[in-house]
């Protein structure tokens, strides 16, 4: 056998495979289980208590969010600026899933500072949670540990990073009960309506996540007066227009905000997160769009709601234990 084979060689030590087998059987998980659609309408307050909405605006810079100042969302809690933990859609989101919103490194308080404490920790990392932690679950990722704690979890993607045809895409939206790929980065009002189908009659707690997309380049909704064909924001092009970018990211932002108010209406009395996945680079040191590491891409707006009772509760166990420093996990 050639030295290629090799690397496929079981252990050779009987205690080794007995180790990986008892690793394997226990990390195994079956299919998540399948709570029914709970159609409805959106009420304010409608939504279990317990409840989490994670909302992310995909390509959304913070100042863009600081200049527009959306009414709704902004209700939501204080502004930070934050740092996104990846430059693009599909590694902020895996990191978000594994809960590490983006965050203020600089604050050393929880929540602004996932690394001070988390709305939601998996547990499974080198670091347990020490009391200043909101929500603790375990699971693969957030949407499999809300599901272990039977909530119904719903999810829906705009950009392409959520089309779940694709093999790579897969593993990160497969523990939700419900999901939608929307199809493009314009489809904010089929989102609303497959939330609605879905999760807006419930009566238990749910877990729901939206992926909006119209804050995406090209910068575009339904029914704006601009095409949507010309991009302002092109990687590597000389016809760029950052004035343009701006203006059209401005509008798309209000616009999204009157369109997902009954949305975030109906989880007012629960736990809600909204923020940029990362933002985009508008001619800064010559560079253009995301996947890069640039400030201006890692630059994000991040507002949090905790649901009251959830803080009493954290308030209650850190009286028994004090919150500690973090630590690296």
């Amino acid at each position: 056998m050639g030295p290629a084979a090799d690397t496929h060689a079981m252990p050779k030590s009987f205690g080794d495979r007995i180790r990986i087998a008892a690793r394997a059987f226990a990390s195994h998980e079956g299919p998540a289980r399948r709570l029914p659609a709970a159609p409805g309408a959106w009420r304010d307050g409608s939504m279990h208590p317990d409840s989490m909405l994670l909302v992310t605006l995909d390509s959304c810079r913070y100042d863009s969010f600081e200049a527009v100042r959306p009414p709704t969302l902004s209700a939501i809690g204080p502004l930070a600026c934050a740092q996104a933990p990846s430059h693009f859609t599909f590694g902020s989101h895996c990191a978000i899933f594994a809960g590490f919103t983006p965050g203020d490194g600089a604050r050393h308080e929880p929540f602004v500072n996932p690394k001070f404490g988390k709305i939601v920790r998996v547990l499974g990392g080198p670091a347990k949670s020490k009391g200043n932690d909101v929500i603790v679950l375990e699971g693969e990722t957030i949407v499999d540990g809300f599901n272990r704690e039977g909530f119904l979890t719903a999810g829906t993607g705009a950009a392409g990073w959520f089309d779940d045809r694709r093999e790579s895409v897969r593993h990160l939206v497969r523990h939700f009960q419900h999901y939608l790929y929307a199809g493009n980065c314009w489809s904010l009002a089929k989102q609303l309506d497959f939330l609605e189908r879905t999760i807006a009659g419930a009566t238990e707690p749910v877990f729901a996540f939206i992926n909006v997309g119209e804050t995406h380049v090209p910068y575009w909704y339904e029914g704006a007066p601009w095409e949507r064909d010309r991009n302002p924001c092109v990687p590597f092009s000389t016809s760029n227009d950052a004035a343009e970018s701006r203006r059209r990211q401005h509008a798309c932002l209000s616009w999204v905000d009157a369109q997902i108010a009954p949305l975030i209406g109906a989880f007012s009395r629960a736990t809600t997160i909204v923020c940029g996945d990362h933002g985009d680079a508008w001619g800064e040191d010559g560079f253009w769009e995301h996947g890069i590491m640039h400030p201006k891409v890692l630059e994000v707006p991040l507002l949090y709601r905790i649901a009251p009772h959830r803080l009493e509760g954290l308030a209650s166990s850190a009286t028994s234990q004090p919150i500690a420093p973090a630590t690296a996990d």
